[in-house]
């Protein structure tokens, strides 16, 4: 299997861990850890095993230079990134989280436009402008109460944040992957996540009951560190070896697939015409927005 078709399938390997996460993640808060004790336990036990990981690994010296560029990685992609999807989460639902998220490659688009300078065009800006509307719809119009989904709109506010927020993750680190080994960026990422972190959500780690955990919300707690966390960060820095930022974007699509089947199949959510109709629009904006135009002959 050569580089490439290895790149695609560790992205749909992420993509699948993302998918079951909305559900999983979803069932341990708030009753048996809050969001940002939650991340903070994300963030220390992925730091753990990949320092542990690099003892297997040559070391890499890290230039002076680049220390502030891995502090702005760990910030947006395992700080605020983590943080906003976890607190909405609380807020909202499985469903509503793998759609709005959706909107992230549009997101990625109007980054790259400001900072990369890439032009939009203006079947692009339409796709932009149908992404958008499709996400409003969802927060505005989507928000049926239910028991464990105290604010959905608030909720899926934070997703969006979460999508631009990961979006710049994915612009900011990848002049760096291939400077520096997966493992080495995972390590110092997540020393990083884990110190800004501390402060963030130190009490609400404290006030986890850890000595009368079952054995069911253990294993749930593990998948979320060790699959959510530290495969699907390594898996994706693998991939933006071999695939662009935009395309390691365009796997996101699987998620709310994968994650509408987990939900309704454990029954912690259901499918209701305002999100199928949110899910096309955010969609179709996509499509039209990531869509390379045809070089004529």
């Amino acid at each position: 299997m050569n580089a490439r078709a290895l790149a695609l399938l560790a992205a749909t390997g992420a993509s699948a861990i993302y998918g079951a996460n909305h559900t999983i993640a979803k069932g341990l808060m708030p009753d048996i850890i809050s969001p940002y004790g939650f991340i903070l336990l994300r963030v220390f036990g992925a730091a753990v095993l990949f320092w542990l990981l690099s003892i297997l690994y040559p070391f890499e010296k890290i230039e002076r230079k680049d220390i502030f560029r891995m502090i702005a990685c760990a910030f947006f992609g395992m700080v605020l990134n983590m943080n906003m999807f976890f607190k909405g989460l609380e807020l909202s639902t499985p469903i509503n989280s793998s759609v709005v998220i959706t909107i992230a490659p549009v997101m990625l688009l109007i980054l790259s436009a400001i900072f990369l300078k890439e032009k939009i065009t203006w079947l692009k800006s339409a796709g932009i402008g149908l992404g958008l509307i499709g996400a409003l719809a969802l927060i505005f119009f989507g928000a049926k109460m239910q028991p464990n989904a105290p604010n959905i709109p608030l909720g899926n506010s934070l997703f969006l944040i979460n999508a631009a927020s990961y979006s710049v993750y994915l612009i900011i680190v990848k002049p760096m992957v291939g400077k520096y080994s997966s493992i080495t960026l995972m390590k110092m990422f997540f020393l990083f996540a884990f110190l800004i972190n501390l402060p963030i959500g130190f009490n609400q780690f404290m006030e986890v009951a850890w000595g009368s955990l079952e054995f069911a919300q253990i294993w749930r707690l593990g998948f979320v560190v060790v699959g959510t966390t530290v495969l699907t960060y390594l898996f994706n820095i693998y991939a933006l070896k071999q695939l662009s930022p935009s395309t390691i974007g365009a796997f996101i699509y699987l998620q709310p697939v994968l994650a509408t089947l987990i939900a309704v199949l454990a029954e912690v959510d259901t499918l209701t015409p305002i999100r199928m109709l949110a899910a096309i629009l955010i969609f179709t904006g996509v499509f039209l927005s990531t869509r390379k135009p045809k070089i004529a002959l």
